[in-house]
């Protein structure tokens, strides 16, 4: 599986409409309002490099309302459940 993060801003009067919009395209899992200096955050999650492409040039740039985007493609993931096996630390759930 693939992982790209995609940072986007949004015209200021359509962040609700676009992140909804982004929500429903395939290949995009979540799609995260924020504060900082982007007005949204899209987890896509793809099984082809190639699908990257379809996923943000052909739908989430071309998505009214997205005004720019900026994407960062994971190498590795890391979690708190592989910390804990590789720690044998016990966390509380």
């Amino acid at each position: 599986m693939i992982t790209a993060i995609v940072l986007i801003d949004c015209a200021t009067d359509s962040i609700p409409e676009v992140a909804a919009t982004l929500a429903d395209l395939p290949g995009v899992s979540e799609v995260y309002s924020v504060a900082g200096s982007v007005d949204l955050i899209a987890v896509v999650r793809v099984k082809e490099f190639e699908q990257i492409a379809e996923v943000i040039a052909a739908g989430i740039s071309k998505t009214p309302g997205v005004v720019g985007t900026d994407t960062h493609i994971a190498f590795r993931a890391y979690s708190r459940h592989d910390l804990e096996e590789t720690f044998s630390i016990g966390f509380p759930a």
